[in-house]
């Protein structure tokens, strides 16, 4: 009788090995909910908290919800929404048991969004760590990088003529019901008609006609503002709630389409900003700028934004250049070799010109550096994914600080789901080689 063979340990027994924490793995969501380092997110956050009062919401619910939204693409009723039926979502945020109810309101999220500011970007450079730690983003990834700007338009209608009028008149008759000013007249009706008449009468290019609707929404939004100054002078209360809007109605009120300087292009959006990019189809966007940098090589989980912000006042691309890459540095902790642009860049202002090249640029570029501008519009594709996959493409966010965090969290969120994405393909990698591992195993032999 043959003796048996001793067994040794082998690849299948480390794969067999494997398979009970292989079973018992979730969600990839559930690996990266072990990866955030939320201690030290709760202890950057936890000066913003008071000593006196109730005890706040717990740090992980709000910032994990926050991610949640933005990784997702959801809206705030959404994600709420989601996280009652979705464990993944709750282990995500800190619960251990199951709720079946949500347990906060959904405006926390607005109150937190506003309380965080500018400690946002904590959540990119989380981010960013979290990356580094499981392999999808290295140290040399971050030397070189492409910057690029993009427009993110806000939520309101194409700003014409007739529209901002009947805005004004629909604002202005809205507060005047809230602090109980009774006007002499309040031209809805008219002011509704007018403008829908106007728009017809563009369309069908009979522009007299079109002029003559303007000149009736013009005098009866000025009917209409000079009989509020009557009505609340000497009031400094009301006086101080209608100053804004009164100001916003006159300023719309005396316009004009071709005007140069500045303009306002929403009622209740003042912020909103006329930029043209030169593009066929929308030659015109109407929103603020916001600059985006991604690394340049393309990292084992894909490309990273690595830094993201808003600026208002749609300044000249050049103009900003040094201050994103020194806050790109800052963010990041490491120092950039080489920054790669396009012609918008032009008359830059970086602190070392030489290490800044221009799409186009002939001088200095050779070898390495060609390959690497010519990567400079893979920049485009992830501008394309912030907006379609977050919510960079349209900012329901009020005012300039909610287009600001719009900007940072959209960028978050792509980050997190690159992330994910990583994740998801190690488990398939691992899950692909344990059973190709185990096929291979011979059968057991046939008798001979």
């Amino acid at each position: 009788m043959r003796p048996k063979k001793q067994r040794t340990t082998g690849s299948g027994d480390l794969f067999r090995a494997r398979l009970d924490q292989i079973i018992n793995m979730k969600h990839e969501l559930v690996q990266l909910a072990g990866k955030v380092d939320w201690d030290w997110i709760d202890g950057e956050i936890a000066p913003l908290y008071s000593e006196n009062g109730r005890p706040g919401i717990a740090t992980r619910f709000v910032i994990g919800l926050l991610l949640l939204k933005q990784i997702y693409g959801l809206s705030d009723e959404g994600v709420c929404e989601r996280w009652v039926h979705d464990p993944y979502f709750q282990y995500f945020t800190g619960e251990e048991f199951f709720q079946h109810a949500f347990p906060h309101e959904r405006s926390d999220l607005s109150h937190w969004r506003k309380r965080l500011g500018d400690k946002l970007e904590l959540l990119l450079a989380e981010s960013l760590r979290v990356a580094h730690e499981a392999g999808a983003l290295r140290s040399q990834d971050l030397k070189r990088v492409t910057v690029d700007t993009t427009v993110q338009p806000k939520a309101i209608a194409f700003p014409t003529d007739a529209k901002l009028l009947h805005a004004a008149i629909r604002g202005l008759n809205r507060l005047a019901r809230k602090h109980g000013v009774r006007l002499r007249q309040s031209y809805l009706r008219i002011a509704k008609t007018a403008a829908m008449m106007a728009g017809r009468y563009a369309h069908a290019k009979q522009f007299k006609r079109h002029q003559r609707q303007l000149r009736i929404l013009r005098s009866r939004l000025g009917r209409i503002i000079r009989d509020i100054r009557r009505k609340i002078e000497g009031q400094a209360v009301l006086e101080n709630a209608f100053a804004l809007p009164l100001g916003r109605a006159s300023q719309i009120r005396s316009q004009q389409q071709r005007q140069r300087g500045w303009k306002l292009y929403s009622f209740h959006a003042p912020e909103v900003e006329c930029i043209g990019k030169g593009k066929a189809a929308a030659p015109y966007e109407f929103g603020v700028k916001a600059s985006i940098v991604t690394n340049n090589r393309r990292a084992p989980g894909g490309l990273f934004v690595l830094h993201a912000r808003a600026l208002p006042d749609n300044p000249y691309d050049g103009h900003t250049l040094r201050d994103v890459i020194d806050r790109t540095e800052t963010l990041t902790g490491c120092a950039i070799e080489r920054a790669y642009a396009d012609k918008g860049y032009r008359g830059h202002d970086a602190q070392n010109p030489r290490r800044v090249f221009i799409s186009g640029q002939k001088r200095g570029v050779f070898g390495i550096i060609r390959r690497e501008l010519r990567r400079r519009s893979a920049i485009e594709p992830i501008i394309g994914h912030l907006k379609t996959d977050g919510h960079l493409g349209r900012c329901y966010l009020k005012g300039r600080a909610g287009d600001a965090a719009n900007v940072i969290l959209s960028a978050v969120g792509h980050n997190f789901r690159r992330i994910l994405a990583w994740l998801r393909g190690l488990w398939r990698l691992f899950l692909a080689t344990l059973i190709a591992a185990i096929s291979d195993r011979s059968p057991l032999q046939s008798a001979s």
